[in-house]
Parts: structure tokens; C-alpha cells; sequence
């Protein structure tokens, strides 16, 4: 072999060959190959190389790669891109989210199972047992919407996750705010002659969970009869990568259901905390406000964490906010109230209930 010489395989098509010249006379074949890698910098990111055949000069051009697929490191060959979406079968975050998800359905079910057992005592009687039972519900069904968020997105699943999501949000905070308001409407009826004794009872509280949740309802419906959310295929945020996602087809409707769950919270937490210190040893007023900070704390962040996230981890930030802002809901609301019944059933009793109210 003569001084300078040498030769390079390439395996792979024969179209996908990268062609090297043999090195000229007194030229180093360093400089011949890092000329060659000159040229391979000059492609675009989404560029492969091919030979031009035809060309007299026996030059090489880039040649962009379908939209589908991406080039392999040496700009040879373009590759199939891989789809990414949260799976179950490859994100250990998926299978967190599942997990979890199921633990606390099975946890608000028991919890529902022991308020059915003990339905006439008065600590769940107490500030109409018929909304409980509403609120209970509607987390148990929050927590189960949590699958719709998980695998693969397809335009059915798209629309339903984020319209159960906010109409099953706004009828457990609509229950919450049922709740305060019931509060609110005892203590004002207990003054000799007060107006407020007209709307004491189950009717009120039913009425304005029947309301709140009847307008979320409407907002859903305006949005998916003018925009309705929809699966898409994101190939540009990430080289290599098609990023399977739904569209909210209408951000505005969007916007507007978080707007409204975020009013109805912002309601019921500015009346809890009103009539938090009121005596009543079944008042569970101090117990919704801290409900509804840590609902409140959870959207407001999650908001900005949302909109700088793409793909499977702006799903991912969206469901986290679901779990942790039900099990707040749950946690705040109903453990303590387990407790008693289970730990303390002396207390849950009329009599110790009326020498509270007396004293």
C-alpha cells in the first residue's frame, strides 16, 4: 500500500454510502478527512447525507430526511422517529400516577362505605350528609379520571379528560361551598327572629351544588360545540421525537373552566375562613379552609409549570395537580371526621353536639 493512501467501509444502503476521494498527492489524509466533516457540519439538524451520482465533481449534497423521520449521528442514514406520550409501559411516571391513583380511589370508597355505616350520627349529619355523600363521590370520580390522562391520547379520550375533569372538580367544590354556606346560613339562624331561618336545611345546600355545577356544565358544552379538544402530532419540540398530545382546541374554553373552579374555591375559602372559629364541635369550617388553601395552592402553581412544559410533562404536571389537590380535599374534610368514629366514638353523640352548642 503506498504511503498516505487509505480506504473507508461504510455498511448500510448503498444510496447512503458517504463517499471519500483518495487522498491527492502530498496531501495528508487527515486534512482529506477533516474536510469531509466539514461538509457533514454544513447539514441542517434535520439533513442527511446522499451521493450525487450524477454530479461530474462526484460532490456530495444534504438531503433533507422525512418529516417522520431523523438522521443517525453520522448523518447517514434517516432513522424512524419514536413516538412519546406518557405510557404505561415505558414512564415509571405513568405507573406512579396509576398506582396512586387507585390507592386513593380504594381510600375515598372506604370512606364512603363508613359514612353509609354510620349515616345517622350526628358528626355525618351534621351539615347535610346528602352533600357528603355528593363530595365524596365527585372525588372518588376525580381520582378515576386520573386513567383518562394516561397511554396513549386519541381524540375520544382528548375531550373526555378534560371535560370530566372539570365538571367532576366543580361539583366537589360545589359541594365544599354547600357546605360553608351551611355554616354560614346555622349560625345566622340561631339569633331570635333572623331572617336566615327560612333557608336553613338540605333544599339550600342541594340547591347551590345543582347551581354551581349546572354553569361548569354549560361552559363545557359551549366548548366542545366550538372548539372540542383534540389529539395531535407534535414533530418539532424535540429533535427525534413525535410527541402524541391533545390540543385543547379552544385555550379560552380551557381557561374558563380553571377560571371557574378557581372562583367557586376562592368563594368557599374566603366564607370558611369567616365562620372558622364559630363553636360547634362538628363545624367543619377551619377543616374547608385548610381544604381549600392547599386546592387553591396547588392550581396556582401548577399554572405556570403547565404552560413551560410540553408533551407528556405538561400531562404529567396536570395530573399531579388532580391527585394532590383531591387528596387535599379528602384529607382535610373527611380524615378527621374518620377519626372520631373510629377512634372516638364517645364524641359522636347528640349530647356532647348540643353541650357544645350551649356552651
Amino acid at each position: 500500500m503506498e504511503p498516505h493512501s487509505c480506504q473507508f467501509v461504510f455498511k448500510g444502503p448503498k444510496q447512503n454510502y458517504f463517499p471519500l476521494r483518495s487522498p491527492q498527492q502530498g496531501v495528508s489524509p487527515v486534512v482529506e478527512v477533516n474536510a469531509v466533516l466539514a461538509m457533514v457540519v454544513r447539514c441542517g439538524s434535520s439533513q442527511s447525507i446522499a451521493m450525487a451520482s450524477k454530479k461530474e465533481d462526484n460532490s456530495d449534497i444534504c438531503h433533507k430526511c422525512p418529516v417522520e423521520t431523523w438522521p443517525d449521528k453520522r448523518k447517514f442514514i434517516c432513522n424512524p422517529k419514536t413516538y412519546d406520550y406518557l405510557s404505561y409501559e415505558t414512564n415509571i411516571i405513568a405507573l406512579a400516577f396509576y398506582f396512586i391513583s387507585i390507592l386513593c380511589s380504594v381510600e375515598t370508597l372506604s370512606i364512603l362505605t363508613l359514612f353509609i355505616i354510620f349515616r345517622d350520627t350526628p358528626i355525618v349529619k351534621a351539615n347535610n350528609r346528602t352533600v357528603s355523600f355528593i363530595l365524596l363521590t365527585s372525588i372518588l370520580l376525580s381520582f378515576l379520571c386520573v386513567f383518562l390522562f394516561l397511554g396513549h391520547p386519541v381524540d375520544i379520550t382528548c375531550m373526555l379528560r378534560q371535560i370530566s375533569f372539570g365538571i367532576f372538580f366543580s361539583i366537589a367544590v360545589s359541594s365544599v361551598l354547600a357546605k360553608t354556606i351551611t355554616v354560614c346560613i346555622a349560625f345566622n339562624a340561631s339569633k331570635p327572629g333572623s331572617y336566615w331561618r327560612k333557608w336553613v336545611g338540605e333544599k339550600t345546600s342541594n340547591t347551590v351544588v345543582i347551581i354551581c355545577s349546572s354553569v361548569q356544565v354549560v361552559i363545557c358544552v359551549i366548548w366542545l360545540s366550538v372548539s372540542p379538544p383534540y389529539q395531535e402530532y407534535d414533530m418539532d419540540s424535540y429533535p427525534g421525537k413525535i410527541i402524541i398530545q391533545c390540543n385543547e382546541g379552544s385555550v379560552i374554553g380551557f381557561y374558563f373552566v380553571l377560571g371557574y373552579m378557581g372562583f367557586l374555591a376562592a368563594v368557599s375559602f374566603v366564607l370558611a375562613f369567616m365562620v372558622r372559629t364559630l363553636p360547634d364541635s362538628f363545624n367543619e369550617a377551619k377543616y374547608i379552609t385548610f381544604s381549600m388553601l392547599v386546592f387553591c395552592s396547588v392550581w396556582i402553581a401548577m399554572i405556570p409549570a403547565y404552560l413551560s412544559t410540553r408533551g407528556k410533562y405538561m400531562v404529567a404536571v396536570e395530573v399531579f395537580a388532580i391527585l394532590a389537590s383531591s387528596v387535599g380535599l379528602l384529607g382535610c374534610i373527611f380524615v378527621p371526621k374518620c377519626y372520631i368514629i373510629i377512634m372516638q366514638p364517645q364524641r359522636n353523640t347528640r349530647k356532647i353536639f348540643f353541650d357544645k352548642v350551649k356552651s
